[in-house]
């Protein structure tokens, strides 16, 4: 058995994925749908939409199939994912990468594969719209423009999700993605005792940059600052951009020093590229971190946070005396 290389774009894929709030959720019709109609119209036993997640493939739905999920190094999706074309399987037992599969040897008894790799608005691929025969089979030019079509059709459900959870101008988390994210890591920080801390930034005079040169130039700098973001922090860490130039981190199980470390890491990065909005000079912000505790939710901590970042923003002797801002509810 082949295990399928993982994508360069991995860290972003699964932050992606994450944003979506999609894993483990309740059935829901409108994925259902696609399952029951590709089962049908393919003739197959067994339809899936599958999500590649970081060690497993996840059935958002399924027909002719009880499992809910499978390993990922079995996983014939985790190799679809790997281009934007469909990929067919048909014999399994004939395919090196296949061929000794624990699905192929064993339940479901896989012979015939074909998945369509299911996209976000920006090409980042979450998982697949699939079929599965236990017998051999072809997939004649017809029925492949059919799964093209149907799984396009399914991306304009993922695409919806995605807009409402993504930034579009810098592909980060937006603040309802961040509410989704911070539930599940909240939750899983306090039942396992590790603590974690929550970063709030905010560009240094950045009105100031729009009004003189423009949103064009200024949203070129958001987009380059929430690059160097994702490159300065794990790959764990949730990074979000919540309102127009202020962004967010959560950090599960770090300490306030590793915080403080992280905060330095992002201002050197930041020196090193020289950002620059338009000719308004090299970008700088202000930071307030807060440690996550027991019984605090996201928007007490994030109004916390906010209140000390413009504690030290207002303490900076190279910055205006007073900056008027309104408090993250």
């Amino acid at each position: 058995m082949t295990e399928a290389p993982i994508p360069g774009n991995e860290a972003a894929r699964l932050r992606t994925l994450r944003a979506l709030d999609i894993l483990d959720s309740e059935s829901e019709d409108r994925f259902d749908r696609y399952a029951r109609l590709a089962r049908g119209l393919f003739h197959v036993p067994i339809a899936l939409v599958s999500l590649v997640d970081a060690d497993r493939q996840w059935f958002k739905a399924r027909s002719g199939l009880d499992a809910t999920e499978t390993p990922r190094e079995a996983s014939f999706c985790a190799h679809a994912i790997l281009s934007d074309a469909v990929l067919v399987v048909e014999d399994a037992t004939r395919d090196e990468r296949f061929r000794d599969n624990p699905l192929v040897c064993g339940d479901p008894n896989i012979r015939f594969y074909a998945g369509y790799p299911l996209k976000t608005p920006d090409g980042l691929r979450m998982g697949t719209l699939c079929i599965i025969d236990r017998r051999p089979r072809t997939l004649s030019a017809e029925k492949r423009r059919l799964l093209d079509d149907l799984g396009a059709m399914l991306e304009s459900e993922l695409g919806a999700l995605y807009m409402a959870t993504v930034d579009a101008l810098t592909g980060l988390c937006n603040r309802r993605g961040l509410d989704r994210i911070a539930r599940h890591v909240l939750g899983v920080c306090e039942r396992a005792g590790l603590g974690g801390q929550l970063l709030f930034l905010d560009l240094d005079g950045f009105k100031t940059v729009n009004d003189r040169h423009g949103h064009v130039a200024g949203d070129r700098a958001l987009a380059e600052f929430a690059r160097i973001m994702v490159e300065c922090f794990r790959d764990s860490d949730a990074v979000a951009r919540i309102g127009g130039d202020e962004f967010c981190v959560l950090l599960a199980g770090a300490t306030p020093e590793q915080a403080e470390q992280a905060v330095a890491r992002l201002r050197s990065l930041l020196a090193a590229r020289v950002v620059d909005a338009g000719g308004g000079g090299p970008l700088s912000f202000s930071a307030g971190i807060v440690s996550m505790t027991p019984g605090r939710g996201l928007g007490e901590l994030l109004a916390d946070a906010d209140a000390r970042m413009y504690a030290e923003k207002s303490s900076r002797t190279d910055r205006a005396p007073q900056i008027k801002r309104d408090a993250v509810a």
